[in-house]
């Protein structure tokens, strides 16, 4: 139960992009929508702090450009999840 919410989309989608290195909330948004997963913005950090609040992926800094509000980047922080169906115990690698 603690895997199913992590492998539902958008989640799996937004941990395949970051499998591929620090993306930008902007970067994962695009990325996203090339796929065909159009959503508010709002959602994404949605599941973003989710994701996070799972101890999945981390926040590592910010870009700032444009004289705007910087823009979070994010990392992968777990690429394996397991659990041990003896004791229950759930370890993260």
């Amino acid at each position: 139960m603690l895997l199913k919410p992590l492998l539902a989309e958008p989640r799996r989608s937004i941990i395949k992009i970051l499998s591929e290195g620090v993306k930008g909330t902007n970067e994962i948004y695009g990325a996203l929508q090339e796929r065909g997963l159009n959503m508010p913005r709002s959602t994404l950090y949605y599941h973003l702090s989710a994701l996070e609040d799972a101890g999945i992926i981390e926040m590592v800094g910010y870009r700032e450009e444009g004289g705007g509000a910087p823009e979070k980047l994010w990392k992968l922080k777990v690429r394996r999840i397991g659990i041990d169906l003896v004791t229950g115990e759930v370890f993260k690698e």
